[in-house]
């Protein structure tokens, strides 16, 4: 009755050696920032994340990254990288080790039995007479197997595991950041292919306005002046073109370096820059339910749990250690007789180890893992911080930019006129060379800025997608 009350006296010991783990509170708002908008003419409705049967708007983590991105071209780029990029590969391996780790810890949990078998043949020789004796031995045993009595072993058990369950949400927070990799370098080629595409546009309108202007110089109806300004403001679009077509190869490596692999040939179409192909109106709920959701924040929260664990691991190593080393098994003089009657043999060596002076050793680790809580504590406090700047700075890009863009479509929709009837009144002698190159230069700004804000609005989306932790599930 009395060794009951002794262990059950250790048990309730071991349970306090590791503390209460207290889960700090979200250091931010309880809210996202929200803006009431006016309806953005023209705004795509068809783009908003919706449940089917429903008109409530679906978490944004749930939504598939083959729904939020349409391009089928982007969707085998996609497929390729979540098989062979190497920093995913290096962070699926990181898993596997981080498991074999705890698993090694956990079996510290339990007895390891082994096997021996031994024998011995030996020579004597007491007072002139010489004998021969031989022995033989089979047994099973543990060796120095620790009686688990104020839970240092469990508690490293613990840590080991949360370091494990931290590994794999870091790999999950890898593929999020490679899938959101690949859509942004997707897109940043997309541009320069739109880029170059209007350089393209532009020579050729250039060129053409060169020739008229020759035409009007062999014609005495123009001068010198004017011919050069056409000339060098055809040169000035080759050069940009050129540039244009440079930015897009290197695009491309940037794409092929994602995936891990050349861009394959049989790749199929893909939508265009300003097609509607990305979901630009992702939902947002509240940060307690949306951050949780994100593999950063629970990785987070892991490692606090692992360090709090290891607080458990610095204090019992204050206490006794008992450890057994027991056998049992057989021995006899000859192989005949080793699983005879009367042949067995045992063995029980329990031992004690109490730290006696260790010139402050244990107090300095004990330190050590409070400190190293203490800094989980933050670096869990700043992950939710940053993801709540990041979710917010994505809805407040999400509510603006199409309203920016509608704006900016406007802008270069007057820059066209304006370039027309510029180039009309030029040939009919009303206005002047300098008021048409100023007019085409707008009109070039113009569909340049335009460009450049519909990269904007998908990167935003992106952002968006990846801080709302989407990029995991395939399929909506």
């Amino acid at each position: 009755m009395k060794l009951l009350v002794l262990v059950a006296a250790l048990g309730l010991s071991a349970c306090a050696m590791t503390p209460t783990l207290e889960r700090p509170a979200l250091p931010v708002p309880t809210h996202f920032p929200q803006r009431e908008l006016a309806a953005i003419p023209g705004a795509d409705a068809h783009v908003d994340a919706r449940v089917d049967g429903g008109g409530e708007a679906a978490v944004a983590a749930e939504i598939g990254w083959r729904a939020m991105f349409k391009d089928p071209r982007l969707q085998r780029l996609i497929e390729i990288a979540l098989r062979n990029n190497r920093d995913l590969k290096l962070a699926a391996l990181n898993v596997d080790a981080v498991r074999a780790q705890y698993d090694i810890q956990k079996s510290a949990q339990l007895p390891q039995l082994g096997v021996g078998v031994n024998g011995t043949r030996e020579r004597t020789n007491a007072g002139g007479v010489s004998s021969l004796q031989t022995s033989t031995g089979v047994s099973v045993g543990t060796t120095a197997f620790e009686l688990d009595l104020f839970g240092r072993v469990r508690a490293g058990s613990e840590a080991a595991l949360a370091r494990y369950l931290a590994s794999e949400q870091g790999r999950r927070a890898a593929q999020i950041s490679l899938v959101g990799a690949v859509a942004d370098a997707y897109f940043a080629e997309q541009l320069a292919q739109a880029q170059l595409a209007l350089s393209e546009r532009t020579v050729e309108d250039w060129r053409g306005s060169l020739a008229l202007v020759r035409q009007l110089k062999a014609a005495n109806q123009t001068g010198a002046l004017e011919l050069s300004q056409a000339e060098a403001q055809v040169a000035g679009s080759e050069a940009d073109r050129e540039a244009r077509r440079r930015e897009l190869e290197v695009r491309g490596h940037a794409l092929a370096a994602l995936i891990g692999q050349a861009l394959p040939a049989d790749l199929p179409d893909g939508a265009g820059l300003m097609e509607r192909s990305v979901i630009t109106q992702l939902p947002a709920g509240l940060p307690s339910s949306t951050l949780a959701r994100r593999p950063d924040i629970q990785q987070a929260e892991l490692g606090l749990v692992a360090s709090n664990a290891e607080i458990g691991v610095a204090r019992a190593a204050f206490f006794p250690r008992v450890s057994l080393t027991a056998s049992v098994g057989t021995a006899s003089p000859g192989l005949k007789g080793l699983f005879k009657s009367g042949s067995g043999v045992w063995s029980f060596a329990p031992q004690i180890t109490q730290p006696l002076f260790m010139a402050g050793q244990l107090k300095a680790e004990l330190r050590l893992a409070e400190i190293r809580k203490s800094a989980a504590v933050l670096e869990y406090e700043r992950a939710v911080q940053q993801a709540f700047r990041e979710v917010a700075d994505g809805l407040t890009g999400r509510d603006l930019y199409a309203r920016q863009a509608e704006a900016q479509q406007r802008a270069a929709a007057a820059a066209e006129r304006r370039a027309g009837l510029a180039e009309m009144r030029y040939r009919a002698g009303v206005d002047s060379r300098l008021e048409v190159l100023d007019a085409q230069r707008q009109l070039y700004a113009a569909r340049q800025a335009l460009l450049d804000l519909r990269r904007e609005e998908i990167a935003n989306a992106i952002g968006l997608y990846k801080a709302l932790g989407g990029g995991l599930v395939e399929d909506a």
